[in-house]
């Protein structure tokens, strides 16, 4: 296995960094909110009085985003999140890097299986991520325990119409000015359709309820058939 050499900040998204390694590579990285903690098996880097973990574009499609160039990532130190779609917890740990311990993650999975693991494996080692297990379709069975308005609103859902649920929960708890982050999972949403489609029709409804498109990439070679999303709440 090749050996880290460096750490630098990456160019444009606050709280990310390359880790340089001797085989003339670069991969992403977040600082490890929980020191020695792993995840999904990711590589820990100690640099200095700071560990770093290597952020795979293969599971975390926020990281394919930024490899593809997205222009704006609104996430720093004390952003305040509402994920929809937390999963197991792998792309949720590196955002909860990201915020850092004066942030907040609150992490929706409708699966009791999959939130056990989400608790087990990042919301017992970080203070700053409340789990939430609930149904993202259906915003008023958890607006007793997301009690603020959140900046950014981040949304990895296979469901049909995921647009209008982003909506929906962004009318319950966005912030005026804040942001959306959207993966757009075309087959979870229409197999009939062209991908291309079905980005353009999720991305025609955030409009339709208030949002400015900031930017959209492709994921392609990292997620099939997905598109990433970067919008502002009037």
């Amino acid at each position: 296995m090749s050996a880290p050499t460096g750490v630098r900040p990456h160019e444009s998204v606050k709280g990310v960094y390359w880790v340089d390694f001797d085989d003339g590579s670069s991969r992403l990285a977040t600082v490890n909110l929980a020191p020695g903690v792993r995840v999904y098996g990711e590589q820990l880097v100690r640099m200095g009085e700071r560990e770093y973990r290597i952020w795979n574009p293969y599971r975390g499609k926020l990281a394919g985003a930024i490899l593809k160039g997205i222009k704006l990532v609104p996430l720093s130190e004390g952003t305040k999140v509402l994920y929809l779609g937390a999963a197991a917890g792998t792309n949720p740990s590196h955002v909860s890097d990201i915020i850092g311990e004066s942030g907040v993650l609150y992490g929706v999975e409708f699966a009791p299986r999959v939130m056990r693991e989400f608790i087990e494996r990042v919301a017992a080692h970080r203070k700053n991520v409340v789990p939430i297990l609930a149904d993202a379709r259906l915003p008023h069975k958890y607006a007793h325990i997301v009690t603020e308005r959140v900046d950014v609103i981040y949304a990895d859902i296979a469901q049909p119409f995921q647009s209008r649920i982003v909506a929906d929960n962004a009318e319950y708890f966005l912030k005026s000015g804040g942001y959306v982050m959207q993966a757009i999972k075309a087959m979870s949403i229409d197999v009939t359709k062209e991908p291309s489609e079905t980005y353009k029709r999720e991305i025609d409804h955030l409009k339709e309820r208030g949002f400015e498109i900031v930017d959209v990439v492709h994921l392609e070679p990292y997620d099939v058939a997905h598109a990433f999303v970067v919008a502002r709440y009037r």
